[in-house]
C-alpha cells in the first residue's frame, strides 16, 4: 500500500545525488533535517552562509522561479498475488483462490477509499516560476518554495524562509502535545507529518517521500524498502550472525545472555532515526520472527492438516496393499490359477481399481476443506466487521483478535472524546454539576460572561460547523479556549455576534497567556473612556487576586481570604480530584476618572478583579467506552491506559472508564518511574524487571513512544504467565507507529490516525471508537469456533467415511462408497460445510469465556466426544447396511459384484444413509461447547439453512437421476423415509452423547496444538528468519530428521559420560578420547550398559540462547539452571578441573544439547535438576 506522497519519491533514490546538478547532497540534506533549534541553524551557517545560501545551492529562489527544481514524480504500483497453497482437487483450489482473491481486493478497494480522500483532497500551494500555484503533494520536489498557513499538514521536510507567528504541533511526531513556535533566528526546521497551528509562512523544502523525518519512520516499519540493498550484502550479514551465535554458543555465561537480552530491548530507544542501515537491519530482524510466523490459527491447521494426510496416506496404502494381496492370494494361490497371456489386461484393471479405492481413501482422508473455510470465515467477518466500523488490513488479525488477552489503550481520542468541554460550573453561587441552563443565571452576570469569553480568546479558536451530517462541531485553535467558547454555546448565546461588533483591531491592549503570568487578560476601552479588563487563567492563581465576586442576583460582593479557602475546599479540590482543569473567568472595571493606567506595570493592573465564575474542563470519556471495558474484564481481556497525559488526570479516566475499580491492587506508574524501575544500573532494559510491574500495571501516564514500544515488547516476551499474553495495541499518531507494528494486533484510528500509524495497523478503526474493539474480539472468536464446528464435522466424515472404505475394500474386495460418491461426500459436503458452518454470526456469549490462547488446541476433549461418538453411530448403522442391509429391505446384496456390475440398491441406501447422517450431524455440528440446543438461532443463520436444505435436493437427484457415473439406482419412498429416519437418529444420538460428562472420559486426548517457539530447533529458527514464511507442513517433515541426528548426538554424549564413569579416571579425559567419540559402535562393546540409568545423571540443558529473544524460551534465564552445581562440600577432581579443561565443541551441528565441561558434572543423580516438566529439554524428550 505505497502511500502517494511517499511512492512518489521513490524515483529520487534511483537518481544517485545529484551533486554535479546542486550545490549539496541527499546526506548532507538528511542529516540537516535532523538537527532542531540552535543546532540547526549554526549548521546552515557553518555549511550555507544562510538560508538564502542553501536555496542558491537548491537552485531555488524564495522570490523568482524556481528553476530547475520543478519536475513531475510517477507513480508506481506494487501488485501482490498471494496464492494458497495447495488443495487435493482443483475445484476446491479454484475455490479458495477466488474467494481469498476477491476479499483481497475488496478489502485493498475500501482501504484505499479511505486513503483516497487524504490523497486527492491533499493539494499543496508553492511557488513556481514566479506563480503561486496548487500541486498535488505527490509532486513536490526538493527545492520547491512551499508556502504554508494555519491549518495545513506539512508534506514534507523544509527550513524556513520567512514566517509569521508560526505555531506547529509535532505532536504527531514527537508525541508533545505543546505547540512549538518556529522563527528563521530560533528554530527554522519544519517537519513532514505535523499540523500548522498558527501564523503562516514560506519554507524550501529539503526533503521528500523516505528521505523526509516521516518517510524515515515509514522505512524503520518497513514500509518504503530499500531498492539498493543488494543480496551480497544480505549474504554477509547471515555469515555474521551465524559466526556471532557460534560464539555466543560457546560462550555460555549468564552475564552474557542477560546482556544480550537487555540490549536487545534497548536497540530499540539506542537507534535513532537516521541511522540508515543499522535501524533498518535491526528493526527488520526483529519484527523478522513474530510477525511472518504463520497465525496461530493457520499454524494449528496446517499442523493437523499434516498430521491427518499423514495418517490417510498410511491408511490408503495398507488398504491397496491389502487389496492387491487378497486378489493375488485369492487367484493364484486358493484357486490354483495360472497367469495367463490374455488375462493380462483384465488383472491390470483389477489393479486399477484397486489403486482407485487407495486414492479415494486418501482423497477423504485429506481435509482439503480447511483451507476453504478458513477463508471463507475470515472474509465473512471482515465483510461484516466493515459494518462494525472495523477495516481489516490483514486477515488473520481478525482471528488473533480472539485470542487478545491484553489491550493497551491510548486515552485521548480513544477513551476520550479530544475535544475539551466545561462539565461543571461555580456559577451565580451556586456549583452547577452540568452545564446550568440560561434561565437560572441572572442575564447581567450572563452578558458580562459571554462577552468576557468571546473577546478574551484568541480569535484564531473558534467552533466550526461539523464536517459530515450528525457529527459534532469541530474545534478550531487552542482546546481549553474551545472549551470556553463550547461553553457560550451551550449557554445558547452566540460569540461570533460579539466578534463581529469588536473586531480584533478594536481590542485596546491584549496580556497573551504565558507560563509565567497563567493567565490571559484583554482590555476593551469602553464608549465612557472608561477601560474593562477580562482575564482567564488557572483558579488557585486568580482568584488569588480577585477581591469581589459576583452573587446569585448579579452583583458583586466582597470576596474575602476566608471565602476564597472556603471555594478552594468546596469547588475547587472536588473539580480537580475529578481530573477537571479549573479556570476562573474575572473582570475589572478602571474608571475614566482615574485617567488610563500604567498598562506595562501588570502587578498593579492584574490585582482587584471580580470574580465571575470558576469552570471545570476535561476532555470527557466517550458514552460507550465504560460498558465496552466492562466487557473486556469479563472476556478475560486486561485494558491498560498508555498516555502522555499527567498522572491524575489519567487516573480520573481510568476511574471513568472502569479500568481502575476501587479496592484493585494495581499500578498507576509514570514514564520516568516505569523506566527507573525496568532498568538496571548500566540503564539497560531487564526483562525480569518488566515482569515484576506489568502484571499490576494499569496505568501508564507521562509516556513517551518508547515506553509504550518497550511496555507492548515487554508484555508479548514475558513467559511469567503460563500463557504467553497476546497484545493489541491501539495509537492515531506517528508516534505509535513502531509500538503497533510490534503489538499482535495493531489498532488505528480511522479519522484522527496519521498515515504512518494506518500504515503500521493491522485493523483500523473508521469510527475511532474503543467499542469496535469489543466487537473486533467477538468476531475474531467467532473465527475460532466456527474453524472448530467444521472441523468436528469434518472430521467425522473422514473418520468415518476412511474406516468404511478401508473395511469394506478389506472384507468385500470394493469400497462400498465409490471414488465418484466420495468425491461428492468430500468435496461438496466439505465445501457447503465449510460455508455453513463458517458464517455463524457471533453471540454475546462469546464475551463471557476466556481467551483460548495460544497453546489451546483446536479439538477440545468435548468435540472429541462428539466426534468419536458420532462416528461410533454412523459406523455401526453403516456396517449394519453393509452386511445384513439386503435381508432388512428384502434386496439383492450388492457385495462382491464383479467388475463391471452395474449400480447395485443395496450400496445406494448405503450412500444415502450416509449423506443423510452427515446433514443431520451438520446441525449437531453447530455447537462445540457441550451444548444441548443445538437449533438455538439456527434462523438468524439463512446461509446455514439454504445449503443444507440444498444439499438436500442435490442427494435426492443424484440418487434418483444420478445412474452409471454416481453408481445410484432410484430409490422408492420407503427406502427414502428410512434412509432420512437413520440420518435423523444422529440429532437424538447427540443428545446422548451430551448427557456423557466429558470429565470422565480421561482417555480422551485433545489435538491441533500450535508449534511452540520452544519446539522449533535453534538451527530451523536461523534459516526461518531468512524465509519469508514459516511452512509449517514442510517443518513437520524435516522434524523426523533433526530428531533422528539429535538422539544419535544424544545417545553419543550419554555413552561417553558412562565411558568415563567406568574407565574411573577424569571424566574429562573419557570426553577427550578420539575413539570414545568417532563412533557409536563403542556402545555395542559393553553389554551391561542400560541407557535408561544414564538418563537422569546428565543433565543436558539446550542451548538457551540460539535464540534472539531469549525470554520466549522457559526458565531460560534462570541461573540454576544454565550451570547446575553439585551438593556436596568437598569438590571432585572433575570440579576442579572444570574451568582449565579445553572441550571441545561438538562436531555435530545439529545436537541440540550444550556440550560445555561445566554442563555435566558427574555427582550422583543428584547432580542438576533432572528434566523438571516446565524445562526445554522435557519437551525436547517428550518429543524424542
Amino acid at each position: 500500500m505505497a502511500n502517494n506522497s511517499y511512492s512518489g519519491v521513490k524515483n529520487s533514490m534511483v537518481e544517485a545525488n545529484h551533486d554535479g546538478e546542486f550545490g549539496c547532497s541527499l546526506k548532507e540534506l538528511r542529516s540537516l533535517m535532523e538537527l532542531r533549534g540552535a543546532e540547526a541553524i549554526s549548521k546552515i551557517g557553518e555549511t550555507y552562509g544562510d538560508i538564502q545560501g542553501l536555496c542558491n545551492r537548491l537552485k531555488t529562489s524564495p522570490i523568482e522561479d524556481c528553476g530547475k527544481a520543478a519536475g513531475g514524480a510517477e507513480d508506481e504500483n506494487e501488485a501482490e498475488a498471494g496464492w494458497i497453497e495447495g488443495a487435493a482437487i482443483l475445484l476446491s483450489v479454484i475455490c479458495v483462490v477466488l474467494v481469498t482473491a476477491f476479499n483481497d481486493w475488496s478489502k485493498e478497494k475500501q482501504f484505499r477509499g479511505l486513503q483516497s480522500r487524504i490523497e486527492q483532497e491533499q493539494k499543496f500551494t508553492v511557488v513556481r516560476g514566479g506563480q503561486v500555484i496548487q500541486i498535488p503533494v505527490a509532486e513536490i520536489v526538493v527545492g520547491d518554495i512551499a508556502q504554508i498557513k494555519y491549518g495545513d499538514l506539512l508534506p514534507a521536510d523544509g527550513v524556513l524562509i520567512q514566517g509569521n507567528d508560526l505555531k506547529i504541533d509535532e505532536s504527531s511526531l514527537t508525541g508533545e502535545s505543546d505547540h512549538v513556535k518556529k522563527t528563521q533566528e530560533k528554530d527554522p526546521m519544519l517537519l513532514s507529518g505535523t499540523h500548522v497551528m498558527e501564523g503562516s509562512g514560506k519554507m524550501v523544502v529539503t526533503a521528500v517521500g523516505v528521505n523526509s523525518q516521516t518517510g524515515i519512520i515509514f522505512t524503520l516499519l518497513g514500509g518504503g524498502e530499500d531498492d539498493d540493498d543488494d543480496e551480497e550484502e544480505k549474504k554477509k550479514e547471515k555469515e555474521e550472525k551465524k559466526k556471532q551465535r557460534k560464539n555466543k554458543k560457546q560462550d555460555g555465561s549468564v552475564e552474557n545472555r542477560k546482556k544480550a537480552k537487555a540490549q536487545d530491548g534497548a536497540a530499540m530507544e539506542m537507534q535513532p532515526l537516521n541511522s540508515d542501515e543499522g535501524a533498518d537491519a535491526e528493526e527488520k530482524k526483529k519484527a523478522n520472527l513474530p510477525k511472518k510466523e504463520k497465525s496461530v490459527l493457520q499454524g494449528k491447521l496446517t499442523k493437523l492438516a499434516v498430521q491427518i494426510g499423514k495418517a490417510g496416506l498410511v491408511m490408503s496404502a495398507i488398504t491397496v496393499i491389502i487389496l492387491v494381496v487378497l486378489f493375488v492370494v485369492d487367484t493364484f494361490w486358493i484357486q490354483n490359477l495360472p497367469w495367463v497371456k490374455d488375462c493380462t489386461p483384465i488383472y491390470i484393471q483389477f489393479f486399477v481399481k484397486f489403486f482407485i479405492i487407495g486414492v479415494t481413501v486418501l482423497v477423504v482422508a485429506v481435509p482439503e476443506g480447511l483451507p476453504l473455510a478458513v477463508t471463507i470465515s475470515l472474509a465473512y467477518s471482515v465483510k461484516k466487521m466493515m459494518k462494525d466500523n472495523n477495516l481489516v488490513r490483514h486477515l488473520d488479525a481478525c482471528e488473533t483478535m480472539g485470542n487478545a488477552t491484553a489491550i493497551c489503550s491510548d486515552k485521548t481520542g480513544t477513551l476520550t472524546m479530544n475535544r475539551m468541554t466545561v462539565v461543571q460550573a461555580y456559577l451565580a453561587e451556586k456549583h452547577y454539576k452540568k452545564v446550568p441552563e440560561p434561565e437560572n443565571i441572572p442575564s447581567s452576570t450572563l452578558d458580562i460572561l459571554i462577552l468576557g469569553i468571546a473577546v478574551n480568546c484568541a480569535y484564531t479558536t473558534k467552533i466550526m460547523p461539523p464536517e459530515k451530517e450528525g457529527g459534532l462541531p469541530r474545534q478550531v485553535g487552542n482546546k481549553t479556549e474551545c472549551a470556553l467558547l463550547g461553553f457560550s454555546t451551550d449557554l445558547k448565546r452566540d460569540y461570533q455576534i460579539i466578534r463581529n461588533e469588536i473586531p480584533e483591531e478594536k481590542l485596546y491592549k491584549v496580556y497573551t497567556f504565558n507560563s509565567v503570568r497563567k493567565s490571559m487578560s484583554t482590555v476593551l476601552k469602553m464608549a465612557d473612556g472608561s477601560y474593562r479588563m477580562f482575564s482567564k487563567g488557572a483558579s488557585e492563581i486568580l482568584l488569588k487576586k480577585c477581591y469581589k465576586i459576583l452573587t446569585a442576583n448579579g452583583e458583586s460582593k466582597v470576596f474575602r481570604p476566608r471565602d476564597r479557602d472556603d471555594m478552594v475546599k468546596k469547588v475547587i479540590e472536588p473539580m480537580a480530584s475529578e481530573g477537571l482543569r479549573t479556570i476562573c473567568l474575572a473582570y475589572r472595571d478602571f474608571s475614566a476618572a482615574d485617567g488610563e493606567p500604567d498598562w506595562d506595570n501588570e502587578n498593579d493592573i492584574l490585582t482587584g478583579l471580580t470574580c465571575i465564575c470558576v469552570v471545570g474542563i476535561e476532555d470527557p470519556v466517550r458514552p460507550e467506552v465504560p460498558d465496552a471495558i466492562r466487557k473486556c474484564q469479563r472476556a478475560g481481556i486486561t485494558v491498560r491506559m498508555v498516555t502522555g497525559d499527567n498522572i491524575n488526570t489519567a487516573r480520573a479516566i481510568a476511574t471513568k472508564c472502569g479500568i481502575l475499580q476501587p479496592g484493585d491492587d494495581f499500578l498507576c506508574l509514570e514514564g520516568k518511574e516505569f523506566n527507573r524501575r525496568i532498568r538496571n544500573e548500566k540503564g539497560e532494559i531487564e526483562q525480569e524487571r518488566i515482569d515484576k510491574i506489568w502484571p499490576k500495571l494499569r496505568v501508564l501516564a507521562r509516556s513517551s513512544p518508547t515506553d509504550k514500544h518497550t511496555l507492548v515488547k515487554g508484555i508479548i516476551d514475558s513467559t511469567v504467565i503460563e500463557q504467553r499474553q497476546v497484545v493489541a495495541v491501539t495509537g492515531d499518531g506517528t508516534n505509535d507507529g513502531p509500538a503497533l507494528k510490534k503489538a499482535d494486533v495493531g489498532f488505528a484510528m480511522g479519522i484522527a490516525g496519521t498515515d504512518v500509524a494506518k500504515e503500521a495497523s493491522d485493523i483500523i478503526l473508521t469510527d475511532d471508537n474503543f467499542s469496535s474493539i469489543v466487537k473486533a474480539v467477538m468476531w475474531g472468536r467467532n473465527v475460532y469456533d466456527s474453524i472448530s464446528k467444521f472441523l468436528q464435522f469434518q472430521l467425522t466424515v473422514n473418520v468415518v467415511a476412511v474406516i468404511v472404505a478401508f473395511t469394506g475394500a478389506c472384507i468385500t474386495q470394493d469400497s462400498p462408497l465409490k471414488a465418484v460418491q466420495m468425491l461428492w461426500v468430500n468435496l461438496i459436503m466439505d465445501t457447503f460445510a465449510s460455508l455453513a458452518l463458517a458464517t455463524e454470526p457471533p453471540t454475546e456469549a462469546l464475551l463471557l469465556r476466556k481467551p483460548y490462547g495460544r497453546n489451546k488446541p483446536l479439538i477440545s476433549r468435548t468435540m472429541m466426544k462428539n466426534i468419536l461418538g458420532q462416528g461410533v453411530y454412523q459406523l455401526i448403522i453403516i456396517f449394519t447396511l453393509l452386511f445384513a442391509g439386503e435381508k432388512m429391505f428384502d434386496i439383492d446384496s450388492g457385495r462382491n459384484a464383479p467388475l463391471h456390475a452395474p449400480p447395485s440398491e443395496h450400496y445406494t441406501i448405503v450412500f444415502n444413509t450416509f449423506v443423510m447422517m452427515q446433514l443431520f450431524n451438520e446441525i449437531n455440528a453447530r455447537k462445540i461447547h457441550g451444548e444441548r440446543n443445538v437449533f438455538d438461532g439456527i434462523f438468524n443463520n439463512l446461509i446455514f439453512c439454504s445449503i443444507v436444505f440444498g444439499t438436500f435436493i442435490i442427494q435426492i437427484v443424484i440418487v434418483q437421476f444420478g445412474g452409471k457415473p454416481f453408481s445410484c439406482v432410484a430409490l422408492t419412498i420407503d427406502q427414502w423415509l428410512w434412509c432420512t429416519f437413520l440420518g435423523f437418529g444422529s440429532l437424538l444420538w447427540g443428545q446422548v452423547i451430551s448427557s456423557i460428562p466429558t470429565s470422565r472420559l480421561k482417555f480422551l486426548k485433545t489435538a491441533g496444538h500450535g508449534t511452540q517457539k520452544e519446539e522449533i530447533p535453534d538451527e530451523e529458527l536461523e534459516e526461518l528468519e531468512d524465509m519469508d514464511e514459516i511452512d509449517h507442513a514442510e517443518r513437520e517433515l524435516r522434524r523426523g530428521q533433526i530428531l533422528w541426528f539429535r538422539g544419535l548426538n544424544r545417545i553419543q554424549t550419554q555413552i561417553r559420560v558412562v565411558n568415563a564413569f567406568r574407565s574411573s579416571i577424569s571424566l574429562y579425559e573419557g570426553l577427550e578420547k578420539p575413539e570414545s567419540r568417532t563412533s557409536i559402535h563403542n556402545f555395542m562393546t559393553h553389554p551391561e550398559f542400560r541407557i535408561e540409568d544414564s538418563e537422569p545423571h546428565i543433565p543436558l540443558i539446550d542451548d538457551t540462547d540460539a535464540e534472539d529473544d531469549a525470554p520466549t524460551k522457559r526458565n531460560s534465564a534462570s541461573p540454576r539452571n544454565a550451570t547446575p552445581t553439585p551438593p556436596s562440600p568437598s569438590p571432585s577432581p572433575a570440579t576442579t578441573a572444570a574451568p582449565t579443561t579445553p572441550v571441545s565443541p561438538s562436531p555435530n551441528q545439529n545436537n541440540n544439547a550444550v556440550e560445555s565441561s561445566n554442563h555435566l558434572l558427574p555427582e550422583g543423580p543428584k547432580s542438576g535438576n533432572p528434566s523438571a516438566p516446565g524445562s526445554p529439554l522435557h519437551s525436547l524428550e517428550t518429543s524424542l
